[in-house]
């Protein structure tokens, strides 16, 4: 079966655009619902601070790392066939980290979900992009920026919900019938496209992909491994230019920048959902639950906002909704000890949802703008990787900064300067 044409897409309909969102949402709830659990899971598994950091530095490290590896491999292997074995692994881990006995298999479980993320997001992406042209494309990428954004905020309230009434292997389990659902619908809903085959560049896979996870690790631990990491990447650029069917070709510059511009909208992205949390909880005095539910009108406006964004177009969207985003992390940025959720996080969390609502479907539908249908997959792994990989480097430097105020702070100039940059591409 070849990929499908566009006159098809009424004849699929929508109920495989539901399934491969729900895979969407499950890679970012996997995030967020585990920062919640992690005073609980020290507490059950007795564990260190390093073994409390690398229950999350397992997953996001590997599936930073990994995406770009994992969409090319979709083109070379078909997409779908990777995305099920991308599920199915993804289930599998959740139920072993659920079940872990202690901190060693539990992190090697977290890493194994890593790589089923890996597999399964830049593929479900890339699914989307086939199935789904023009306006319709639009549309449905409004869909995806909706449900990444709700899957942020859905795992801090369920996190907090799940472990008060139960313990923290419910946020474990809680994703392994939704994982299994998503397979079989899968299987049943979405025709297999054809592999394009040809080399999967294993050295540059191995260059890359110990590149990133050292350099990313390393600016938060040793700091030599962030040199190591920087080196091999640089050997990865090099064998890139050497290779006859390079992982990145030089074919894919024409989303050269919307991706930088992801990079950048990821550090802003991750700090968000990292500082306010703890703005709430340390700050404000809010146990987990409300920290949740105080960001119930985030999801919502982010869900709102992508979902119109996906349905309109024009050139100066994508600069007014980051201005809107800054405005909002400026807002945000007083953060006084004695806040209230209606004066101080109410407004300025609206208007935050509403600009990244706007900045990740344009960025999103920017960033596969141009690119060959054989290579959608390694577009897909492409956008997911920047964004995590940037989230993760900026991140590193917005925590040497001594409050969560000036980390609002500085993401809003962050954001004028994607704004600024954008104007030229929007």
């Amino acid at each position: 079966m070849t990929r499908t044409a566009p006159h098809r897409t009424a004849a699929i309909g929508w109920i495989p655009l539901a399934v491969l969102a729900t895979a969407q949402f499950l890679v970012v709830l996997s995030t967020s619902i585990v920062n919640v659990a992690l005073p609980q899971i020290r507490a059950g598994l007795d564990l260190t601070d390093t073994g409390q950091a690398w229950t999350v530095n397992a997953y996001v490290l590997l599936f930073g790392a990994l995406l770009l590896p994992g969409g090319r491999a979709g083109d070379a292997y078909g997409l779908r066939r990777v995305f099920l074995l991308g599920t199915g692994l993804f289930a599998f881990s959740a139920l072993g980290a659920a079940l872990a006995p202690a901190v060693g298999a539990l992190i090697a479980f977290r890493a194994l979900m890593g790589i089923g993320a890996a597999l399964l997001a830049p593929t479900a992406l890339a699914l989307v992009l086939m199935l789904h042209s023009g306006r319709q494309r639009g549309t449905a990428l409004g869909v995806w920026g909706a449900v990444s954004g709700a899957g942020g905020a859905a795992g801090v309230l369920l996190g907090g919900l799940l472990t008060s009434l139960f313990s923290w292997r419910a946020v474990f389990v809680v994703m392994v019938p939704l994982a299994l659902a998503v397979l079989v619908a899968t299987w049943l809903l979405v025709e297999t496209d054809r592999p394009r085959g040809g080399s999967t560049d294993a050295p540059g896979m191995v260059t890359v992909t110990t590149g990133l996870v050292a350099f990313a690790y390393g600016l938060t631990g040793p700091w030599p491994l962030a040199v190591v990491g920087l080196g091999l990447l640089g050997l990865f650029v090099v064998l890139q230019r050497r290779s006859a069917d390079p992982l990145l070709p030089a074919r894919m510059s024409v989303v050269a920048v919307p991706n930088t511009l992801m990079a950048l909208l990821g550090a802003v992205w991750l700090g968000l959902f990292y500082f306010l949390p703890l703005y709430q909880q340390r700050s404000l005095g809010y146990s987990p639950l409300e920290a949740g539910l105080t960001q119930l009108p985030l999801a919502l406006m982010i869900t709102v906002s992508s979902w119109l964004t996906g349905r309109i177009s024009g050139r100066r969207v994508l600069p007014l909704g980051l201005l809107v985003l800054a405005t909002g992390l400026a807002w945000l940025s007083r953060t006084p000890a004695d806040g209230t959720f209606l004066t101080d996080l109410l407004g300025p969390t609206l208007l935050i949802g509403a600009g990244l609502g706007v900045a990740f479907v344009r960025l999103t539908a920017m960033a596969s703008t141009g690119v060959r249908a054989a290579d959608n997959g390694l577009a897909g792994g492409l956008v997911n990787a920047t964004r995590q990989i940037g989230g993760a480097v900026g991140l590193a430097f917005l925590t040497l900064l001594p409050s969560p105020g000036a980390a609002f702070l500085a993401s809003a100039v962050l954001t004028l300067l994607i704004s600024a940059l954008s104007t030229r591409k929007a």
